[in-house]
């Protein structure tokens, strides 16, 4: 994580997904570190209806140039978003994880991998988690999580 998810990163990262302003994707790629040995790195993916109507995926926007900078390989195909949820934003915790369930599969087999998923934002964590659930399944060795913010623990 490189920030809280606070002023002015949340506004930062609102203007990249919802006025599709491409050059803060490069500006958060460019404050994010690859940690060493990871094999490929992995986009949270978008169901195909979210990406229709946004016109691209945040998180592969942010993962290009990551990618490129850190020489290593970039799989859009690794896992996909099968089932179309309701926006996680207003959903507590519980909820979040009950709403995720059957939503990602895998594509193909990652046997012995190392990978990085990354994303915008994290709240719980429970979409990096049900993600990471699929890779595993899929052969993963291991799996981290880079996101460009984090929304602070309550008090």
């Amino acid at each position: 994580m490189a920030f809280d998810y606070a002023f002015p990163v949340d506004v930062m990262v609102k203007a990249l997904k919802y006025q599709h302003r491409f050059a803060l994707a490069g500006l958060f790629a460019d404050v994010l570190v690859v940690p060493d040995g990871v094999d490929l790195i992995v986009p949270m993916p978008l169901h195909p209806r979210r990406l229709a109507e946004r016109g691209f995926n945040q998180a592969v926007e942010i993962a290009r140039p990551l990618a490129r900078r850190a020489g290593v390989e970039l799989m859009l195909e690794a896992v996909s978003r099968v089932r179309h949820t309701p926006s996680q934003a207003q959903l507590g915790r519980d909820e979040r994880e009950r709403n995720l369930r059957g939503a990602f599969v895998g594509a193909r087999r990652l046997d012995g991998a190392r990978v990085l998923v990354v994303d915008d934002v994290m709240t719980t964590g429970a979409s990096l988690a049900a993600v990471a659930a699929v890779l595993k399944a899929n052969g993963a060795a291991r799996v981290e999580n880079l996101v460009v913010a984090r929304t602070p623990t309550p008090l």
